[in-house]
């Protein structure tokens, strides 16, 4: 009997290796064929992503950009659902039926102040005040295009499930996803995948700085700064002395925060005492419970700063998101499909704008070869905010950069819109809708990968219940106006 029991466990192993080969082979297969359909789509794809670069629309304004990538679905036998979550910008595609559920981010909003065409030097296109400095033109059409590959194979019949494209606004300040997850829009999605434009080729394995912003605006009286000052309270100064009290916190706050703002209305005209003023605060950490901590004590200066000058103050948050989880199962999974994918190779001509982009940098500078690196997996303290962080506090998720930019380009900068314009951004973008496809194509043919990145799920997000850092609002349409 000992002798049946230890052939029939070896029977097991046999067939459990005979099936995980097959997989593997058929899984290798359908990545061929989705690479190349995204492949055979390029110049569609960097059609679609070059229009939207040109639109540079800021957050909740993007009506142009979303629905050229909601028309670009609809064509591909996607269901549209626009407008969800009170955005008018904002939709979910689907296509397929039943689990698993994978869900595809895409972002589509530009950033203001960052007009600039394609040139290595600093050159603003006439009559533009937007600029994509962060990529979110190619992050859009490069998660569609790896929506669509998927779908080709559901329709061919090679994969069985659903995939969805979230249409995601206003990444930059606006907190989109945040009101798509509070709508729970994600409730039914078993892993959700998306990814970033950069200047490397990594997995995220880093979490970001969960933050809560906000307008704080005061009300003061007006008169005549000269001829009679006394008969004023100044909204202004009431600005300055709450960011006179916040520098000075500084030195007493928890070294990784984080916090920032621009005043975005100080008056009009210097002879006048400013009856209003109006400043735009940003407070960042990597931990959601110390943000809101920090944040507190911002409106706590705000409101001293008032009774000093003796104004009237008011604050509307407008955006607040999480830390991000790290699943490692998944990060894993997309290492290996992006090391098969790899990074991208310059031309000659695209050597020569580098070498003059690089000469403009601040700092060290890295090789260019890194653009055709995939760096290993590693943890790096990532400064930066995403709204991407309260999607992984409800679904399983994994991300990746590619890279878009040339190596040692700092997002938000002039520089970033300029290689985006430019055919190294959109082969990046091909590169990361590659890999977004193949890490799809593993989840539809491996159910325990699924299992075990949502063990790590829940392991990860323990008894915590998902609440947004800011609250029941509802979404500040106008923030950039």
């Amino acid at each position: 009997m000992k002798l049946i029991f230890i052939s029939g466990c070896l029977l097991v192993a046999a067939l459990n290796s005979i099936a995980q080969n097959n997989t593997f082979k058929i899984g290798g297969n359908l990545k061929t064929s989705a690479a190349k359909n995204i492949q055979a789509g390029y110049e569609d794809y960097k059609r679609i992503a070059l229009n939207i670069w040109d639109y540079a629309e800021v957050g909740f304004k993007e009506n142009k950009s979303s629905l050229l990538l909601q028309n670009t679905l609809s064509q591909h036998g996607f269901t549209i659902e626009a407008g969800v979550a009170g955005m008018p910008t904002a939709f979910v595609a689907s296509y397929g039926t039943g689990k698993p559920v994978i869900g595809i981010l895409a972002e589509f909003d530009a950033l203001p102040g960052l007009s600039q065409d394609t040139s290595f030097t600093k050159t603003p296109i006439e009559g533009r005040t937007s600029g994509h400095g962060c990529g979110h033109h190619l992050f859009g059409t490069g998660s569609v295009a790896a929506a669509i590959a998927i779908q080709q194979l559901i329709e061919a019949g090679k994969i069985r499930g659903t995939i969805k494209l979230y249409g995601t606004p206003a990444e930059e300040g606006g907190g989109g996803k945040v009101y798509m997850v509070r709508e729970g829009l994600f409730d039914n999605a078993d892993v959700v995948l998306h990814w970033h434009p950069g200047d490397k080729n990594e997995v995220t394995y880093s979490s970001a700085l969960a933050y809560r912003s906000a307008k704080f605006r005061f009300y003061g009286v007006a008169a005549h700064a000269a001829a009679s000052p006394e008969k004023g309270r100044s909204a202004l100064d009431a600005v300055e002395a709450m960011d006179n009290m916040v520098n000075m916190m500084r030195e007493h706050i928890p070294q990784e925060s984080r916090i920032h703002y621009v005043i975005t209305n100080g008056g009009k005209a210097p002879n006048v005492v400013p009856d209003f003023a109006e400043v735009f605060y940003y407070v960042r950490h990597p931990e959601r419970a110390t943000v809101e901590s920090l944040f507190e004590r911002v409106a706590r200066a705000a409101r001293g700063a008032a009774m000093g000058t003796e104004t009237k103050m008011e604050y509307e948050v407008i955006d607040g998101t999480h830390d991000l989880l790290i699943n490692k199962t998944l990060a894993a999974d997309m290492q290996t499909n992006l090391e098969k994918v790899g990074g991208i190779t310059y031309t000659p001509d695209e050597i020569l704008f580098a070498q003059k982009l690089q000469s403009t940098f601040l700092g060290k500078i890295p090789s260019l070869d890194s653009a055709a690196i995939v760096t290993p997996l590693h943890t790096d303290k990532n400064q930066g905010s995403t709204d991407v962080g309260d999607v992984s506090y409800v679904v399983p998720t994994v991300g990746l950069s590619t890279a878009t930019w040339v190596p040692g380009t700092a997002a938000h900068s002039w520089q970033a819109v300029a290689c985006g314009g430019k055919d190294m951004g959109t082969r990046g973008m091909i590169a990361a809708a590659k890999t977004l496809a193949f890490t799809a194509i593993d989840l539809y043919l491996n159910p325990a990968l699924i299992k075990k990145a949502t063990d790590e799920f829940n392991t990860l997000k323990g008894d915590y219940k998902y609440k947004p850092l800011l609250g029941d609002r509802k979404p500040a349409l106008n923030y950039r106006d």
